[in-house]
């Protein structure tokens, strides 16, 4: 079995790079940074959703390019390595993948076109509180088709123009679609370690709400959703790992101390090793969890939470060492290593963070095991 990306997927991970190193430099992340008003750098989007990129798995009878999950995790991996400071996860993990797993025909009608476009952005609003989601977490709720409840954090929710939310509505979870533009809606942006990816509370005060799905599904397709956001979000851990690598790399090869270069002592060598052996283990779970997201295995969930350790785990080593490769000058503001050290924290909490995903791996070993 071949798990290795084709010759035209390979071609669209170069451009896609090539891309990104002309029109996203780091210092994009940093402009977002530097702003206390920006949460998200809005040329860059506009460019982005230019490449249809927003679109690439969505079907091109929806105003997609029609690739594929393949395609789009090519794409993830060069945006974490660029540290895009867009909400493409937001939008086009979430809010697009919600909308084509459990959407209607008149609700992708209404809302795909838009998101390839990129004139829509969303995000995914189930959690209300620390820990693992789960039914008991949940407290908002609809009622007549009207929302009260609140979520946080919810990652771009304060800049999000639509919302898949999870609520209780007769005594049963089931997803919504939230426009957050609405009454009823009002936002507070939360202050993270890494604000080049804005957070919120949402609090909805009789919110209209459109369900998405089945009624009692919720918990269900929001579990599905996150398998499937997982490997696509490990693609922009891997992404960022790699770059991480290369940075303590060529520092170490081009500073001098007591006249030799530092990457020829043995303590950074074992450092690049490790950052190597961790970031290359990483990469072939990803790659399975790829494989069986766009050939809809039933490995999927296991895969999904495979992937999502791997990547988070190999993602923090990385941006961790990365610093430490750097010295004293790494931990300063001038130098790059933050960045990625912040984004790393980032993403190993956007879709629930490592421990919860390794009591999910655990919980699915012990299934097949019992098969």
């Amino acid at each position: 079995m071949n798990f290795d990306f084709s010759d035209d997927q390979k071609a669209i991970k170069s451009e896609a790079r090539r891309f990104l190193d002309a029109r996203c430099p780091t210092s994009k992340a940093r402009a977002v940074l530097d702003d206390p008003s920006k949460s998200y750098d809005a040329e860059v989007w506009k460019e982005v959703a230019g490449q249809g990129w927003l679109g690439t798995a969505i079907p091109e009878a929806y105003g997609g390019l029609g690739l594929g999950h393949l395609e789009l995790c090519v794409i993830a991996e060069e945006l974490g390595r660029a540290l895009a400071p867009i909400p493409f996860g937001s939008t086009a993990y979430f809010l697009a993948e919600a909308l084509m797993l459990a959407g209607s025909e008149a609700q992708k009608q209404a809302w795909l076109p838009k998101i390839a476009a990129g004139e829509v952005i969303g995000c995914f609003a189930t959690v209300e509180r620390p820990g693992a989601l789960t039914e008991a977490q949940v407290q908002s709720r609809v009622e007549n088709g009207k929302l009260t409840g609140s979520k946080l954090p919810v990652t771009d929710g304060d800049i999000a123009d639509l919302a898949v939310v999870l609520a209780r509505e007769g005594g049963r979870l089931s997803l919504f679609l939230v426009e957050l533009g609405g009454v009823g809606v009002t936002r507070e942006t939360l202050q993270t370690l890494d604000p080049t990816r804005g957070v919120a509370k949402l609090t909805f005060a009789g919110a209209v709400a459109e369900r998405l799905g089945e009624a009692g599904e919720g918990l269900a397709l929001a579990e599905a959703l996150l398998e499937r956001a997982a490997v696509l979000l490990a693609f922009e851990q891997l992404g960022g790992a790699d770059r991480a690598l290369e940075m303590a790399k060529g520092y170490a090869l081009e500073r001098y101390a007591f006249g030799r270069p530092i990457g020829s002592y043995q303590a950074i060598k074992h450092k690049l090793a490790d950052m190597y052996v961790k970031n290359e283990l990483a990469r072939s779970t990803v790659y399975y969890g790829a494989w069986a997201l766009e050939s809809g295995a039933s490995e999927l969930p296991l895969a999904a939470a495979q992937s999502r350790v791997a990547a988070s785990e190999a993602y923090w080593y990385a941006a961790k060492e990365n610093l430490q490769t750097h010295g004293g000058i790494g931990f300063t503001w001038q130098m790059d290593c933050h960045l990625f050290y912040r984004r790393a924290q980032q993403l190993g909490l956007v879709a629930g963070g490592t421990k919860a995903w390794k009591e999910r791996l655990v919980q699915q070993l012990e299934r097949r095991n019992a098969a």
